[in-house]
């Protein structure tokens, strides 16, 4: 099958596109023939060596976390899916390996495909929304009538962050660049505050979760615009938030969390209600080939990607 490798860590120049042995699926797992796949910050970081700690030193090394595709073969204990099922997941091995013509994925990491997007909408979705979801939900407790201010609104993200907190009957305030205002209100979001001319943490708002889907700003920042309760949610583990996160656990009042997405197939369903009732879309800046994944790095890597790059397969 055709697949694009990384042969060591560094530049862009090490992805390779080339043939590879298509994997065997175990008995938990699905064969995926993969429509499209899409590029989070992880998988360059992945590439550029940043998580060598947990990726090790074997290449070549396939990478990819995000698929949509069609279900070719299942394993011997796999009851949920058959094959010519239509499916999305967050690939749940390290370090992936999406970007090839074939993938496997655990039963329990995938879902059947929102009936009302193409594998393309759907490849967006997978590992950027369950870590908003996750973060919102699961360490925010998000409720109606929270005050939600979301910063990188209108990455891959934080336009799903936007999105669901609107569905869950948040009130939201976005952060994001004057060329991005129009995108965000075309999510439901109309509180906005352009970082390009003024900077949020001197705002005067009182907020119940501050989610920093880019990881911009330390709660040292946004603690004095937290609520008495209020949590701050990071999307990057540093020495310091850790520490915070750790203090903040044991001591009352506000509070520091640190989100690592985990894969589900459970929340990919409830995602799928959320988009086939028109609640959640996926924003997508450009699409290319699998051939073409090298350049989708790069401009990722620059860090201004209104939602997210596509790779069509």
């Amino acid at each position: 099958m055709k697949a694009v490798i990384s042969n060591g860590y560094g530049s862009t120049d090490l992805l390779d596109y080339t043939s590879v042995e298509q994997p065997t699926p175990k008995s938990n797992q699905l064969l995926i023939k993969v429509h499209a796949t899409s590029i989070n910050p992880i998988d360059w970081k992945i590439r550029k060596g940043y998580l060598k700690l947990f990726t090790g030193n074997k290449f070549p090394m396939l990478l990819g976390f995000d698929v949509a595709g069609e279900v070719v073969e299942v394993g011997d204990s796999v009851t949920s899916f058959q094959a010519g099922d239509q499916i999305y997941g967050y690939l749940d091995s390290f370090p992936g390996g999406a970007y090839a013509e074939y993938a496997v994925v655990s039963e329990s990491a995938a879902c059947l495909k929102p009936n009302t997007m193409t594998y393309t909408q759907a490849a967006a979705v997978p590992l950027a929304a369950q870590t908003a979801l996750q973060a919102l939900r699961d360490l925010g407790k998000i409720q109606p009538g929270h005050d939600v201010l979301i910063n990188g609104a209108s990455g891959g993200v934080g336009t799903f962050a936007v999105q669901i907190a609107k569905a869950l009957s948040a009130e939201v305030t976005a952060v994001c660049s004057t060329k991005n205002i129009d995108l965000v209100k075309s999510l439901g979001c109309f509180r906005i505050i352009d970082y390009t001319t003024q900077d949020f943490t001197q705002d005067s708002a009182k907020y119940d979760i501050i989610f920093d889907a880019v990881a911009k700003n330390s709660f040292a920042q946004c603690k004095k615009l937290l609520k008495p309760h209020g949590i701050y949610i990071s999307t990057l583990p540093t020495p310091s938030s850790i520490v915070q996160s750790l203090l903040t656990l044991v001591l009352p009042g506000k509070k520091v969390k640190l989100i690592t997405v985990r894969s589900s197939g459970k929340d990919l369903a409830y995602l799928k209600e959320l988009i086939e009732a028109d609640k959640i879309r996926s924003v997508i800046q450009e699409t290319y080939p699998l051939s073409d994944i090298a350049k989708a790095h790069s401009i990722s890597e620059q860090g201004h990607v209104a939602g997210k790059l596509v790779i069509t397969v």
